[in-house]
């Protein structure tokens, strides 16, 4: 099992003719990821050929062809696809969004960054309204390992098994999917760490406590804002699974913006420590450093047995 993204998710990849849709499509391929398509206007009708070598499909290295489409609605009605991946430049990010929704994809992961708020705020409106959830913007994506892997997660740093992820950092996914890649994950999503996302930690905590085959879940935040809170309130109330988590910014200066969070702590808003305590009031174990959840994460799993 898995949430969101499964080996039956066949994708499309709207900007994938780019230098980072090239790149990372053939990254997806290799994952095994059903890619069924690329989207450009100006380069519909046209075939892209990947080699593969490290396909999981059984292809070897022989060349993958690629259709391109003119546009969502056409690659979903000549595919079938139900997930798209944008790889477009931050410009053109709400129009791509929105001509995904309005075609009918199911999940739309938005890898861009840079995006203005007030674009973001208005695509993910949209898309609620049609239906479409949204992983990011500003987001490495999600990956169900050995089945399928939508954006530019690393396939080959952790197998499948039983820990579900959820993290606004994309760094630290790789860093906490390394640390326990001999366990193994069910779905690890990042939902980026704008201040406007269209899938929360809440969300996956949801998704990821009906999920038969996720024993314990990771949960990443970083300082500044209230999500963090938010999901603790929701792990007292809804969630029977353990929960380990990690807070980015531990050291961080107070009255500072720090990183791609965004985030001006100011007091006691916002900060790592109070996130802290108040997923540790909600029974979540949370580690002072990435090694140390892990290492929480083991032995919590130990007991369960």
């Amino acid at each position: 099992m898995a949430i969101h993204l499964t080996k039956e998710s066949r994708v499309l990849v709207q900007g994938m003719t780019g230098g980072e849709g090239m790149k990372h499509t053939r990254r997806m391929l290799a994952a095994g990821t059903n890619v069924v398509g690329g989207v450009n206007p100006r380069k519909a009708g046209r075939t892209v050929d990947f080699d593969v070598p490290q396909c999981h499909q059984g292809l070897g290295g022989t060349p993958m062809a690629v259709p391109v489409f003119g546009s969502v609605a056409e690659g979903i009605a000549r595919t079938g696809a139900d997930v798209s991946v944008l790889f477009v430049p931050p410009a053109f990010a709400k129009a791509a969004v929105v001509e995904a929704a309005d075609a009918g994809i199911g999940l739309a992961v938005v890898i861009t960054e840079g995006i203005p708020v007030h674009d973001s705020v208005a695509f993910l409106a949209h898309a609620k309204a049609r239906g479409t959830r949204v992983v990011g913007p500003n987001c490495p994506g999600l990956i169900t390992p050995g089945q399928s892997n939508a954006g530019i997660i690393p396939a080959d740093i952790a197998k499948p098994g039983r820990i579900g992820l959820v993290s606004k950092s994309g760094t630290l996914t790789y860093q906490l999917m390394y640390e326990l890649r001999d366990i193994g994950f069910s779905t690890c999503v990042g939902i980026g760490g704008d201040p406007v996302v269209g899938t929360t930690h809440i969300d996956c905590l949801a998704a990821f406590e009906d999920d038969p085959d996720t024993e314990l879940v990771v949960l990443i935040g970083e300082i500044g804002g209230d999500a963090e809170e938010r999901a603790a309130a929701y792990i007292r109330d809804h969630v029977t699974k353990p929960v380990v988590g990690y807070i980015a910014g531990f050291t961080a200066p107070e009255g500072r913006t720090m990183g791609h969070a965004g985030a001006i702590v100011s007091g006691s808003s916002g900060t790592a420590a109070a996130k802290r305590q108040a997923l540790e009031a909600a029974g979540v174990r949370v580690g002072s450093t990435p090694t140390e959840t892990a290492q929480l994460v083991l032995a919590r799993l130990e007991e369960q047995r």
